[in-house]
Protein backbone atom coordinates (compact mmCIF):
# COMPACT_ATOMS: atom_id res chain seq x y z
CA UNK A 1 0.00 0.00 0.00
CA UNK A 2 1.32 3.38 -0.54
CA UNK A 3 0.94 6.29 1.72
CA UNK A 4 -2.40 8.57 2.66
CA UNK A 5 -1.16 11.51 3.27
CA UNK A 6 -4.67 13.04 4.36
CA UNK A 7 -8.05 11.11 5.08
CA UNK A 8 -11.63 11.86 6.37
CA UNK A 9 -14.95 10.68 6.45
CA UNK A 10 -17.47 13.12 5.03
CA UNK A 11 -20.84 11.67 5.39
CA UNK A 12 -22.43 8.80 7.27
CA UNK A 13 -26.11 7.72 7.31
CA UNK A 14 -26.99 9.80 10.61
CA UNK A 15 -26.53 13.05 8.34
CA UNK A 16 -29.29 12.35 5.46
CA UNK A 17 -32.89 12.42 5.79
CA UNK A 18 -34.75 9.32 4.74
CA UNK A 19 -36.97 9.85 1.52
CA UNK A 20 -40.09 9.09 3.34
CA UNK A 21 -40.56 8.41 7.10
CA UNK A 22 -41.29 4.48 6.99
CA UNK A 23 -37.93 4.42 5.69
CA UNK A 24 -34.49 4.82 7.15
CA UNK A 25 -30.93 5.11 5.79
CA UNK A 26 -28.36 2.35 6.67
CA UNK A 27 -25.91 3.76 3.83
CA UNK A 28 -25.01 6.95 1.97
CA UNK A 29 -21.57 5.75 -0.07
CA UNK A 30 -20.22 5.39 -3.71
CA UNK A 31 -20.12 8.85 -4.71
CA UNK A 32 -19.98 10.61 -8.18
CA UNK A 33 -18.03 13.72 -7.62
CA UNK A 34 -17.05 16.59 -10.08
CA UNK A 35 -15.16 20.00 -9.00
CA UNK A 36 -17.96 23.30 -10.89
CA UNK A 37 -16.00 26.31 -10.13
CA UNK A 38 -15.30 26.44 -6.17
CA UNK A 39 -17.95 24.21 -5.86
CA UNK A 40 -17.55 20.22 -5.14
CA UNK A 41 -20.27 18.35 -6.05
CA UNK A 42 -21.28 14.68 -5.16
CA UNK A 43 -23.84 12.37 -6.66
CA UNK A 44 -24.23 10.04 -3.92
CA UNK A 45 -26.29 7.02 -3.57
CA UNK A 46 -28.57 6.60 -0.43
CA UNK A 47 -29.62 2.91 0.43
CA UNK A 48 -32.64 2.44 2.55
CA UNK A 49 -34.60 0.06 4.21
CA UNK A 50 -38.17 -0.27 6.02
CA UNK A 51 -38.10 0.93 9.50
CA UNK A 52 -40.99 -1.82 10.07
CA UNK A 53 -40.32 -4.77 11.79
CA UNK A 54 -43.04 -7.87 11.33
CA UNK A 55 -42.27 -10.71 13.44
CA UNK A 56 -41.82 -13.93 11.11
CA UNK A 57 -41.13 -11.73 7.93
CA UNK A 58 -39.18 -9.68 5.58
CA UNK A 59 -39.83 -6.05 4.30
CA UNK A 60 -38.55 -6.26 0.41
CA UNK A 61 -38.43 -2.48 -0.79
CA UNK A 62 -38.65 -1.53 -4.72
CA UNK A 63 -39.86 1.23 -6.48
CA UNK A 64 -42.98 1.58 -8.79
CA UNK A 65 -42.11 3.82 -11.86
CA UNK A 66 -43.66 6.72 -10.22
CA UNK A 67 -41.06 7.03 -7.69
CA UNK A 68 -43.25 5.44 -5.03
CA UNK A 69 -41.50 3.19 -2.54
CA UNK A 70 -43.65 -0.19 -1.87
CA UNK A 71 -42.41 -2.95 0.26
CA UNK A 72 -43.33 -6.54 -0.18
CA UNK A 73 -43.77 -8.56 3.08
CA UNK A 74 -42.63 -12.02 2.61
CA UNK A 75 -42.01 -14.92 5.23
CA UNK A 76 -38.42 -15.18 6.92
CA UNK A 77 -38.36 -18.62 6.27
CA UNK A 78 -38.72 -18.47 2.64
CA UNK A 79 -35.81 -15.68 2.63
CA UNK A 80 -32.50 -17.18 2.27
CA UNK A 81 -29.42 -14.52 2.42
CA UNK A 82 -26.65 -14.59 0.36
CA UNK A 83 -24.80 -11.46 1.89
CA UNK A 84 -25.88 -8.26 3.69
CA UNK A 85 -27.18 -7.11 0.59
CA UNK A 86 -29.01 -9.43 -1.11
CA UNK A 87 -31.17 -13.29 -0.69
CA UNK A 88 -33.22 -15.44 -2.80
CA UNK A 89 -36.67 -16.43 -2.82
CA UNK A 90 -36.88 -19.66 -1.97
CA UNK A 91 -40.33 -20.07 -3.32
CA UNK A 92 -39.03 -19.12 -7.01
CA UNK A 93 -35.27 -18.52 -6.83
CA UNK A 94 -35.27 -15.04 -7.48
CA UNK A 95 -32.88 -12.62 -5.68
CA UNK A 96 -34.35 -9.22 -3.79
CA UNK A 97 -31.84 -6.92 -2.36
CA UNK A 98 -32.50 -6.29 1.22
CA UNK A 99 -32.61 -2.61 0.83
CA UNK A 100 -33.22 0.14 -2.18
CA UNK A 101 -31.19 2.99 -3.42
CA UNK A 102 -31.69 6.62 -5.12
CA UNK A 103 -29.12 9.11 -6.21
CA UNK A 104 -28.88 12.39 -4.36
CA UNK A 105 -26.75 15.69 -5.51
CA UNK A 106 -25.05 16.87 -2.44
CA UNK A 107 -22.44 20.49 -2.77
CA UNK A 108 -19.88 22.05 -0.96
CA UNK A 109 -17.96 24.83 -1.25
CA UNK A 110 -14.24 23.84 -2.01
CA UNK A 111 -12.73 24.17 1.64
CA UNK A 112 -15.88 25.15 2.93
CA UNK A 113 -16.67 23.74 7.06
CA UNK A 114 -20.23 25.14 6.66
CA UNK A 115 -21.24 21.27 5.69
CA UNK A 116 -22.71 19.38 2.49
CA UNK A 117 -25.80 21.20 0.97
CA UNK A 118 -28.75 19.46 -0.88
CA UNK A 119 -29.62 19.41 -4.40
CA UNK A 120 -31.85 17.40 -6.44
CA UNK A 121 -33.19 13.94 -5.35
CA UNK A 122 -32.91 10.82 -8.49
CA UNK A 123 -35.50 8.55 -8.26
CA UNK A 124 -36.14 5.66 -10.42
CA UNK A 125 -38.89 6.20 -13.03
CA UNK A 126 -38.34 2.82 -15.27
CA UNK A 127 -39.23 -0.47 -14.61
CA UNK A 128 -35.24 -1.42 -14.82
CA UNK A 129 -34.71 0.46 -12.15
CA UNK A 130 -37.06 -1.15 -9.87
CA UNK A 131 -34.75 -2.44 -7.31
CA UNK A 132 -32.79 1.31 -7.14
CA UNK A 133 -30.67 3.30 -8.70
CA UNK A 134 -26.56 2.76 -7.53
CA UNK A 135 -23.09 3.98 -7.82
CA UNK A 136 -22.92 7.01 -10.18
CA UNK A 137 -19.66 7.94 -12.24
CA UNK A 138 -19.30 11.13 -13.87
CA UNK A 139 -17.23 12.24 -16.50
CA UNK A 140 -17.07 15.65 -17.87
CA UNK A 141 -17.28 15.63 -21.44
CA UNK A 142 -16.72 19.21 -23.40
CA UNK A 143 -19.32 21.39 -21.41
CA UNK A 144 -21.89 18.52 -20.64
CA UNK A 145 -21.58 16.06 -17.22
CA UNK A 146 -22.06 12.54 -18.62
CA UNK A 147 -23.37 10.55 -15.78
CA UNK A 148 -23.39 6.30 -15.72
CA UNK A 149 -24.67 4.71 -12.92
CA UNK A 150 -26.17 1.18 -12.25
CA UNK A 151 -30.14 0.32 -13.10
CA UNK A 152 -30.85 -3.00 -10.49
CA UNK A 153 -34.08 -4.83 -11.23
CA UNK A 154 -35.61 -8.12 -11.82
CA UNK A 155 -33.97 -8.89 -14.89
CA UNK A 156 -30.42 -8.17 -13.35
CA UNK A 157 -28.23 -4.92 -12.61
CA UNK A 158 -27.71 -3.21 -16.14
CA UNK A 159 -25.78 0.01 -17.02
CA UNK A 160 -27.64 3.80 -17.53
CA UNK A 161 -26.95 7.10 -18.65
CA UNK A 162 -27.52 10.13 -17.65
CA UNK A 163 -26.42 14.03 -18.73
CA UNK A 164 -26.39 17.15 -17.44
CA UNK A 165 -25.24 20.50 -18.26
CA UNK A 166 -25.36 22.17 -14.20
CA UNK A 167 -25.99 18.74 -12.17
CA UNK A 168 -28.77 20.93 -11.13
CA UNK A 169 -31.02 19.36 -14.27
CA UNK A 170 -30.92 16.02 -15.59
CA UNK A 171 -31.37 13.90 -18.82
CA UNK A 172 -31.90 10.65 -19.22
CA UNK A 173 -30.91 8.46 -22.15
CA UNK A 174 -32.07 5.40 -21.37
CA UNK A 175 -29.47 1.87 -20.91
CA UNK A 176 -26.37 1.16 -22.48
CA UNK A 177 -25.24 -2.15 -21.03
CA UNK A 178 -27.61 -4.06 -20.49
CA UNK A 179 -27.79 -6.93 -17.82
CA UNK A 180 -25.28 -7.81 -16.05
CA UNK A 181 -23.34 -5.42 -16.75
CA UNK A 182 -22.29 -2.31 -14.59
CA UNK A 183 -18.96 -0.13 -12.87
CA UNK A 184 -19.12 1.49 -16.32
CA UNK A 185 -16.66 4.67 -16.30
CA UNK A 186 -16.62 6.87 -19.41
CA UNK A 187 -13.03 8.35 -21.14
CA UNK A 188 -13.43 12.64 -20.60
CA UNK A 189 -12.60 12.94 -24.23
CA UNK A 190 -12.31 10.56 -27.52
CA UNK A 191 -9.50 8.70 -28.49
CA UNK A 192 -9.10 8.62 -32.29
CA UNK A 193 -13.17 9.85 -32.86
CA UNK A 194 -14.69 7.24 -30.57
CA UNK A 195 -15.52 7.59 -27.22
CA UNK A 196 -14.06 4.75 -24.55
CA UNK A 197 -15.46 3.33 -21.76
CA UNK A 198 -14.74 0.63 -19.07
CA UNK A 199 -17.27 -2.04 -18.15
CA UNK A 200 -17.75 -5.27 -15.92
CA UNK A 201 -19.80 -7.90 -17.29
CA UNK A 202 -20.53 -10.05 -14.91
CA UNK A 203 -20.85 -13.74 -16.42
CA UNK A 204 -22.56 -16.83 -14.41
CA UNK A 205 -20.61 -19.52 -16.31
CA UNK A 206 -17.07 -18.39 -14.83
CA UNK A 207 -14.11 -19.59 -17.28
CA UNK A 208 -11.73 -16.97 -16.04
CA UNK A 209 -10.78 -14.68 -13.41
CA UNK A 210 -12.87 -11.83 -12.96
CA UNK A 211 -12.22 -9.03 -15.59
CA UNK A 212 -12.52 -5.68 -16.75
CA UNK A 213 -13.49 -4.85 -20.31
CA UNK A 214 -13.45 -1.72 -22.92
CA UNK A 215 -15.75 -0.69 -25.42
CA UNK A 216 -16.09 2.00 -27.98
CA UNK A 217 -18.75 4.47 -29.14
CA UNK A 218 -19.98 6.79 -31.83
CA UNK A 219 -22.77 8.45 -30.01
CA UNK A 220 -22.91 7.27 -26.27
CA UNK A 221 -25.45 5.30 -26.32
CA UNK A 222 -24.37 2.45 -28.82
CA UNK A 223 -21.04 0.63 -27.85
CA UNK A 224 -19.03 -2.15 -29.50
CA UNK A 225 -15.84 -3.51 -30.53
CA UNK A 226 -16.06 -4.86 -26.64
CA UNK A 227 -12.32 -6.60 -25.97
CA UNK A 228 -11.01 -7.78 -22.10
CA UNK A 229 -8.78 -5.38 -20.93
CA UNK A 230 -7.54 -7.21 -17.47
CA UNK A 231 -8.24 -9.39 -15.21
CA UNK A 232 -8.20 -10.44 -11.71
CA UNK A 233 -4.65 -11.48 -11.33
CA UNK A 234 -3.89 -11.26 -7.35
CA UNK A 235 -5.65 -13.15 -4.39
CA UNK A 236 -7.09 -10.07 -3.32
CA UNK A 237 -8.78 -9.10 -6.71
CA UNK A 238 -9.50 -13.02 -7.27
CA UNK A 239 -13.18 -12.85 -6.82
CA UNK A 240 -14.65 -9.63 -8.56
CA UNK A 241 -13.18 -7.31 -10.37
CA UNK A 242 -14.03 -3.28 -11.07
CA UNK A 243 -13.61 -0.02 -13.15
CA UNK A 244 -13.91 2.65 -10.04
CA UNK A 245 -12.58 6.13 -10.90
CA UNK A 246 -12.78 7.93 -14.63
CA UNK A 247 -9.65 7.72 -16.14
CA UNK A 248 -7.46 10.83 -15.90
CA UNK A 249 -5.41 11.85 -18.41
CA UNK A 250 -2.11 12.36 -17.23
CA UNK A 251 1.13 12.83 -19.00
CA UNK A 252 2.32 9.18 -18.51
CA UNK A 253 -0.98 7.72 -19.83
CA UNK A 254 -5.13 7.16 -18.43
CA UNK A 255 -4.69 6.65 -14.91
CA UNK A 256 -7.48 4.42 -13.48
CA UNK A 257 -8.46 3.23 -10.14
CA UNK A 258 -10.62 -0.21 -10.05
CA UNK A 259 -11.79 -2.29 -7.06
CA UNK A 260 -10.42 -6.11 -6.28
CA UNK A 261 -12.38 -8.52 -4.08
CA UNK A 262 -11.06 -11.46 -2.41
CA UNK A 263 -12.72 -14.28 -2.10
CA UNK A 264 -14.29 -15.73 1.30
CA UNK A 265 -14.97 -19.49 2.90
CA UNK A 266 -17.64 -18.10 5.25
CA UNK A 267 -21.34 -17.82 4.50
CA UNK A 268 -22.95 -14.98 4.20
CA UNK A 269 -20.39 -12.51 4.29
CA UNK A 270 -18.53 -10.48 1.73
CA UNK A 271 -14.68 -10.50 1.23
CA UNK A 272 -12.77 -7.59 1.68
CA UNK A 273 -12.54 -4.82 -1.70
CA UNK A 274 -8.98 -3.29 -2.25
CA UNK A 275 -8.14 -0.64 -4.44
CA UNK A 276 -5.66 -0.77 -7.67
CA UNK A 277 -4.43 1.31 -10.21
CA UNK A 278 -3.85 1.07 -13.91
CA UNK A 279 -1.62 3.30 -16.53
CA UNK A 280 -2.99 2.83 -19.73
CA UNK A 281 -1.34 4.23 -23.07
CA UNK A 282 -2.85 7.16 -24.26
CA UNK A 283 -3.18 6.90 -27.52
CA UNK A 284 -4.39 3.08 -27.22
CA UNK A 285 -6.12 2.59 -23.54
CA UNK A 286 -6.44 -0.95 -24.86
CA UNK A 287 -2.80 -1.13 -24.07
CA UNK A 288 -2.29 -1.40 -19.94
CA UNK A 289 1.30 -0.27 -19.35
CA UNK A 290 1.65 -0.97 -15.78
CA UNK A 291 -0.95 -1.92 -12.97
CA UNK A 292 -0.70 -2.87 -9.51
CA UNK A 293 0.51 -5.88 -8.05
CA UNK A 294 -0.82 -5.53 -4.76
CA UNK A 295 -3.47 -2.90 -3.45
CA UNK A 296 -2.47 0.85 -3.15
CA UNK A 297 -5.36 0.94 -0.51
CA UNK A 298 -7.09 -1.93 1.67
CA UNK A 299 -9.29 -1.26 4.69
CA UNK A 300 -8.06 0.25 7.64
CA UNK A 301 -10.19 3.12 9.91
CA UNK A 302 -12.47 2.14 11.75
CA UNK A 303 -15.79 3.12 9.51
CA UNK A 304 -13.30 0.95 6.31
CA UNK A 305 -13.67 -2.05 8.68
CA UNK A 306 -16.73 -1.87 9.87
CA UNK A 307 -20.57 -0.89 8.48
CA UNK A 308 -23.17 -2.39 6.62
CA UNK A 309 -20.86 -4.56 4.70
CA UNK A 310 -17.53 -4.72 6.08
CA UNK A 311 -14.14 -4.49 4.90
CA UNK A 312 -14.81 -2.17 2.06
CA UNK A 313 -13.30 0.64 0.04
CA UNK A 314 -14.83 1.13 -3.16
CA UNK A 315 -13.32 4.35 -5.08
CA UNK A 316 -16.14 5.83 -7.53
CA UNK A 317 -13.79 9.48 -8.19
CA UNK A 318 -10.78 10.68 -8.29
CA UNK A 319 -10.16 14.85 -8.74
CA UNK A 320 -6.64 17.23 -8.26
CA UNK A 321 -6.79 17.44 -4.65
CA UNK A 322 -6.59 21.52 -5.04
CA UNK A 323 -6.68 24.16 -8.08
CA UNK A 324 -2.88 24.07 -7.99
CA UNK A 325 -1.45 22.63 -10.99
CA UNK A 326 1.42 22.28 -9.08
CA UNK A 327 -0.02 20.63 -6.17
CA UNK A 328 1.10 16.45 -6.74
CA UNK A 329 -1.89 15.27 -4.81
CA UNK A 330 -4.79 13.53 -5.97
CA UNK A 331 -8.22 13.28 -3.71
CA UNK A 332 -10.11 10.04 -3.79
CA UNK A 333 -13.46 9.72 -3.22
CA UNK A 334 -14.82 6.12 -1.97
CA UNK A 335 -18.11 4.34 -0.31
CA UNK A 336 -16.41 2.78 3.30
CA UNK A 337 -18.49 -0.25 4.12
CA UNK A 338 -21.32 0.19 2.36
CA UNK A 339 -21.99 2.60 4.80
CA UNK A 340 -20.14 5.67 4.47
CA UNK A 341 -18.06 8.24 1.97
CA UNK A 342 -14.52 8.71 2.66
CA UNK A 343 -11.64 11.06 1.30
CA UNK A 344 -8.35 10.15 1.10
CA UNK A 345 -5.43 12.00 -0.41
CA UNK A 346 -2.18 10.11 -2.36
CA UNK A 347 0.59 11.51 -4.30
CA UNK A 348 0.52 11.27 -8.07
CA UNK A 349 3.81 9.79 -8.13
CA UNK A 350 3.18 7.65 -5.12
CA UNK A 351 0.55 5.68 -7.64
CA UNK A 352 2.72 5.47 -10.12
CA UNK A 353 6.08 4.20 -8.53
CA UNK A 354 3.66 1.24 -6.86
CA UNK A 355 2.56 -0.08 -10.46
CA UNK A 356 4.53 -2.82 -12.03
Amino acid sequence: MIPRLSQSRLLCPAQLAPSRADLEVIGVFNPGVVRIENDVVMLVRVAERPREKRPGLMGLPRWEPDGTCVIDWVGEADFGAIDPRVGQLKSNGRLRLTSVSSLRVLRQRDGSSDGWLPGPALLPEMAIEEFGMEDARITKIDQTYWITYVAVSRQGAATALISSEDMLTFKRHGLIFCPENKDVVLFPRQVDGQYVALHRPNPNSHFSPPQIWIARSPDLLHWGEHQSLCGGEQCWEGDRVGGGTPPMLIDEGWLHLYHGSRRTQRDGRVGEYSVGALLLDRDDPSRVLARSGQPMMAPMAEYERNGFVPNVVFPTAMIPASLDQSDDRMSVYYGAADTAIGVVDFSKQDILKSLQ
